[in-house]
Order: structure tokens, then C-alpha cells, then sequence
């Protein structure tokens, strides 16, 4: 039965089509069974337009709208008075008031009262009736007129109604794909920072050991095998960092067990690796520390480790370094500088680090300066809001 229903559903002409041979069916039974004497050729004329409006109502609602005007001023003019094939005219209203446009409807709904005033106009030709009984039978002709372009409007509002609930769908989910590839881009860039975070400091780590180890390995064979322990540790370090992030791209949403990512607290073990390598530097805090979210203590640690991997590249054999994190009432100031080889170093020409470097700042709404020192060396100065949706105080 639902099968045959959705049939219907898709074929409105068919069922137009059959509902018209039904009343041209029965209209013709009237008219011979009670013809009109004289005027056969004006009453089969509005029967055929009536008729053939109820087939196209659907299809062609402005077309059969006139049509049924038509067929009402030939009923009229012909002196057909209202029979069975009338009840075309309250379904051709219907179909206006649906499906046609405005100006249409409009014209259905005037209709609706000019059909039945002409009618009884023409033939209510009773002299002994009252006012009261004229009202009434006014009343009687126009209810089902308009009873049918109320529904019809109804079903037009009600069909625009789940058309706008279409689109609104239809529209949120272009949003969403759009959101989504949003976030999947900045999910790769943040991705791609933390991998060349990770491999810069951590191979430039294991290049200085391995240097050292190759030129100590005769001379100093203890010095040699403690390079060489450093780099298995920072290659292992290096190691567990990267499976972490490859881990969060094929994570489906379950707990993966996952190493906490880096952050102040660990800046600590990020100098004495560091100090290992043969880079001398110092970390000095000031302030009363605040808790950092969980997004800024990474950047912290990350500038901090780009800025030390770059003095170890660019700064010289003899370079030191200095780490300073200030707590502010707003604001953590941080300031790495070297006495290295500043504005005389040669660049690798990538500068990827002081782009990552930046983005992560203006993440939070910060502040990032870089560039050689007046007297000497480099000067990396970043300021990071404390207060505010992604940071804590």
C-alpha cells in the first residue's frame, strides 16, 4: 500500500487525470439525464475547461485559473446555471492558493467571492426573499470558496516552510564541511610546527654529540661514549615525541594513552639537555608563576626550544644563552638571548622556526620580536596574555 502511495505521490498529473474523468463522468450523466434546452453548446464548453483545469491544476495553475474564469463567464453569458461540474471551481481555487504565484492567488481568492454574488446575481431571481435568507445563501456559495484557498494557502506556506528547513540543512552541512576542513588544516599546521620543533632541536642535538664524539673518540674515548649515550637518549626522546603526534592524526576519538605535551614545568630537563650538548644557558623565572593553559605552557617550551636550537646552529662554538620568564598581572614576558655571532651568523634559509614561532604566539593573542642584539648576539622577546578565553591566571 505505501508503494503504491509513493506511485501516486510522484505522478500528480495521473491523479488529476483521473479525479477530471470522474467528474466529467458524472457532469454528463446530469446533462443528459436534464438537458438544457437551447444552450448545450455553452454548458459543454465550461464543462471541457473545467474538466481540463482539474487534470492540470497542479501543472499549470495560472493557465487554469483563467480557464476556470472563462468558464464561469460563458456559464454566465450562456445561461448555464451552477450544476455538478462547479465543483471544479473550489479545487481549482485550492491549486491556485498552492502552487501558483502570488498575484494568482490573489485573483483565486477574489474569486472566490465574485463567482458566488454573480450566481446568485443571476439566478436568485426570488422576489419574497428576505435579506437575512440572501446573506445566508451568499454564505452557503462562498464558504466552500474560500474554506479551499485557506487550505490551499496553508499547504503553499507549509511547503515553503519545510523548503527553507531544506536549505537551512543543506546549508549547515556546507558549513560543517567547511568547519571541518578548517580545522583539519589548522590541525596541520600545528602538526607540522610541532614536528619541526621536534626534529630541528632534537637532530641539531644529535649532530653537535655526534661531532663531538667523532673527534673525541680516539683522544677521550669516556667523552665519546657519553655523546654517544646523549644521542641515543635525544634520538629515543625525538622518538616518543613524533609517535605522540602521529598518534593524534590516527587517533579515532578513543583514549590513546598519549604522552602529555611539554610545558613549563618541563623546561627544566629542556636546559640540561641543552647544557649537555655543550651549550652553556641560563634560566631565570620572576614573578609569582601563574597557571598556564595547557596551549601556552606548549609555546612557552617551544620558543624557548626553538630559540636555543637556533643560538646552537647560527651562535658559534662559544655562545651562551640565557632563558628569562617574567609573571606579569597580565602577561608572562619571555626573553631568550645569546652572546653569539647575532646579525654576522649565516641563515640555513628556511626561517621556518620564527614563522612557527610567531604563529603560536598570535594563537594567543601575543607579542614576538626577533633580531640581533645591539651589542652582540640574538634576542628572542615574546609576550603571552594570562587572562582571557586560552589563558589562565
Amino acid at each position: 500500500m505505501q508503494g503504491i502511495y509513493a506511485w501516486l505521490r510522484a505522478r500528480p498529473l495521473v491523479v488529476d487525470s483521473a479525479w477530471a474523468l470522474i467528474l466529467l463522468a458524472l457532469s454528463l450523466l446530469e446533462i443528459l439525464t436534464d438537458p438544457l434546452p437551447g444552450n448545450s453548446a455553452a454548458e459543454y464548453t465550461a464543462l471541457v475547461l473545467l474538466c481540463g483545469a482539474v487534470m492540470l491544476r497542479r501543472v499549470l495553475p495560472v493557465t487554469v485559473l483563467l480557464a476556470t474564469w472563462l468558464a464561469g463567464f460563458v456559464q454566465l453569458a450562456g445561461d448555464v446555471p451552477p450544476a455538478m461540474m462547479d465543483f471544479a471551481m473550489p479545487v481549482i481555487v485550492y491549486g491556485a492558493a498552492a502552487y501558483a504565484p502570488r498575484w494568482a492567488s490573489r485573483l483565486a481568492l477574489a474569486g472566490c467571492f465574485v463567482a458566488p454574488s454573480a450566481a446568485a446575481a443571476r439566478w436568485w431571481d426570488e422576489p419574497e426573499t428576505s435579506t437575512s435568507n440572501t446573506v445566508i445563501l451568499f454564505l452557503l456559495l462562498t464558504g466552500p470558496f474560500v474554506i479551499a484557498w485557506v487550505l490551499g494557502d496553508s499547504m503553499r506556506t507549509r511547503r515553503a516552510y519545510y523548503a527553507e528547513l531544506e536549505d537551512r540543512a543543506a546549508r549547515l552541512e556546507r558549513e560543517r564541511d567547511a568547519q571541518a576542513q578548517v580545522a583539519a588544516a589548522g590541525e596541520r599546521a600545528r602538526i607540522a610546527r610541532e614536528l619541526h620543533d621536534v626534529v630541528a632541536h632534537n637532530v641539531s642535538v644529535m649532530v653537535v654529540q655526534a661531532d663531538g664524539a667523532a673527534y673525541a673518540i680516539d683522544a677521550a674515548p669516556e667523552r665519546a661514549r657519553a655523546a654517544l649515550g646523549t644521542i641515543s637518549a635525544t634520538g629515543r626522546e625525538a622518538l616518543a615525541e613524533m609517535r605522540r603526534l602521529l598518534g593524534v592524526l590516527r587517533s579515532t576519538g578513543e583514549d590513546q594513552g598519549l604522552v602529555p605535551q611539554p610545558g613549563v614545568d618541563q623546561l627544566e630537563d629542556l636546559m640540561a639537555q641543552v647544557r649537555g650538548a655543550g651549550l652553556p644557558v641560563e634560566l631565570r623565572v620572576d614573578g609569582v608563576p601563574a597557571e598556564l593553559a595547557q596551549g601556552v605552557a606548549l609555546a612557552v617550551y617551544r620558543i624557548v626550544q626553538e630559540a636555543l636550537t637556533n643560538t646552537r646552529k647560527h651562535g658559534g662554538p662559544d655562545a651562551a644563552a640565557t632563558v628569562h620568564l617574567h609573571y606579569g598581572d597580565a602577561a608572562l614576558s619571555l626573553e631568550i638571548t645569546d652572546d653569539g655571532r647575532g646579525a654576522d651568523a649565516p641563515g640555513d634559509g628556511m626561517g621556518h622556526g620564527l614563522v612557527g614561532m610567531r604563529e603560536r604566539v598570535a594563537m594567543f593573542g601575543g607579542t614576538l620580536t626577533a633580531g640581533p642584539s645591539p651589542d652582540g648576539g640574538y634576542r628572542v622577546s615574546a609576550s603571552l596574555p594570562l587572562n582571557g578565553p586560552d589563558g589562565k591566571k
